[in-house]
């Protein structure tokens, strides 16, 4: 019994490092002056996808490099999927021809986008590789949008939304709006490895609950 106990005290002193975690995080996210959606309950891997997107505004995209003989090739970019808070899930790039990765995705389709929880600021004193620091990688295919589509007139004003200073950026330097079709979801928010979502589930729209889970643990550790 007094084992059981010990183990139970153990489990309890363990969440309550992660929810202070948590709690830093939102703090000083607060402190800077960002707008922060509460973070989506670890079993909902849907809403904290689609919240991982929503919540930030870089990522690192990474293609096959035609000019390093196929090599993958990273590079942060700006990106939005809606305006602030209103996510779509489908993340928008505002690039030129003269940086390498959208003249590697025009020649070779195939690329992967990633975002972490930490620039969010909601992950406290965790590295960003633990496991409860949410993290998702999104692969697929990079697109250019037909600049006469609405989905353009979409695109650029989410973009210019959330990066007002794209819309100085040099005319002469032909910057093309590009998107991710997204095939594969690989989501961490959690311990026990990555989480299974599929493109339809991740893009169906829904209204992103905030989440019960920190108060429901705090709850349960009053009555112990």
């Amino acid at each position: 019994m007094k084992s059981e106990m010990d183990k139970l005290r153990v489990s309890v002193f363990c969440f309550a490092l992660v929810f202070l975690g948590s709690w830093i995080g939102f703090v000083e996210a607060g402190r800077r002056g960002h707008l922060v959606q509460q973070k989506p309950d670890p079993k909902d891997a849907v809403a904290t996808a689609r919240w991982l997107v929503s919540q930030n505004n870089w990522g690192v995209l990474s293609t096959i490099s035609s000019e390093l003989g196929g090599a993958p090739f990273g590079n942060v970019v700006s990106f939005s999927d809606g305006l602030p808070n209103k996510g779509h899930g489908v993340p928008y790039f505002y690039l030129t021809t003269l940086d390498p990765t959208a003249r590697n995705g025009i020649r070779d389709a195939r690329s992967s986008f990633t975002v972490s929880e930490f620039p969010i600021g909601t992950c406290g004193k965790k590295d960003p590789e633990n496991p409860t620091c949410a993290k998702l990688t999104l692969t697929g295919k990079f697109k250019l949008v037909d600049i006469n589509s609405k989905e353009a007139s979409f695109a650029k004003d989410v973009l210019f939304a959330k990066h007002p200073e794209m819309k100085g950026w040099p005319k002469g330097h032909d910057f093309k709006i590009f998107k991710l079709e997204i095939e594969d979801i690989f989501l961490i928010d959690w311990f026990g490895g990555p989480k299974p979502i599929t493109v339809a589930q991740y893009l169906r729209p829904r209204i992103m609950r905030a989440s019960v889970f920190y108060r429901s643990q705090l709850a349960s550790l009053s009555v112990l």
